[in-house]
């Protein structure tokens, strides 16, 4: 059975996309960037450590195959992760503020047998905000819990000038690169008629 090792409603939505059954496991790993390791290294072990921690919780269940990600946005060589506060969430769009920034997601699938990662990066453009439009969008509430201080699914899209990659990575799961990578692993997309009962079953349990 394939599960998400993730408690981010963002990631539970992206990978319903792909119509397939999966379970939901709340893992907890801390997101820290150890001294002198590079941005894309630290995605990518936080994105590894997630699944590893995921399969440690399904160890029993014969072909258990786990998901874990790690999203982050990276300018100038420094992690921008989720704001601690409403102060910090303006600091960061500030900064972001008419600059191309990157965001880096990363995807790890593992299984008792094996394990496979794969990285998406995207280039993203914001348009210069006024103070105005940073207080409003604090204000909103959507920068907390969100890598970089914005959400390109919500209101934090209207500052975004050009974006060249993937939305669904930006986002905190892109599905081109978890596709090919559950494939590996012997998962594809279901029939039509089994991935609308799949979302009518999703549906129901909402």
């Amino acid at each position: 059975m394939l599960h998400l090792a993730s408690q981010s409603p963002r990631r539970r939505e992206l990978l319903g996309r792909l119509g397939l059954e999966f379970g939901v496991l709340g893992i907890d790993v801390p997101e820290r960037r150890g001294p002198g390791e590079a941005p894309a290294d630290y995605v990518r072990r936080v994105a590894r450590e997630k699944a590893g921690a995921g399969l440690l919780r399904v160890a029993g269940v014969a072909g258990a195959v786990v998901v874990g990600a790690d999203t982050e946005v990276i300018l100038d060589g420094e992690v921008f992760g989720k704001p601690c506060d409403a102060g910090d969430a303006a600091a960061m769009l500030r900064r972001l503020s008419g600059r191309t920034h990157e965001v880096v997601s990363a995807v790890s699938v593992v299984s008792a047998a094996r394990e496979a990662q794969a990285v998406s990066v995207s280039q993203v453009r914001f348009a210069e905000l006024s103070d105005e439009d940073i207080a409003g969008y604090v204000a909103s509430g959507e920068p907390m819990g969100k890598a970089g201080a914005y959400a390109i699914q919500g209101r934090g899209e209207a500052f975004v000038r050009h974006l060249s990659g993937s939305h669904s990575g930006v986002m905190g799961l892109p599905l081109f690169e978890t596709l090919e990578l559950l494939r590996g692993f012997g998962i594809a997309l279901p029939a039509p008629e089994t991935a609308e009962a799949a979302a009518g079953d999703r549906s129901a349990a909402r």
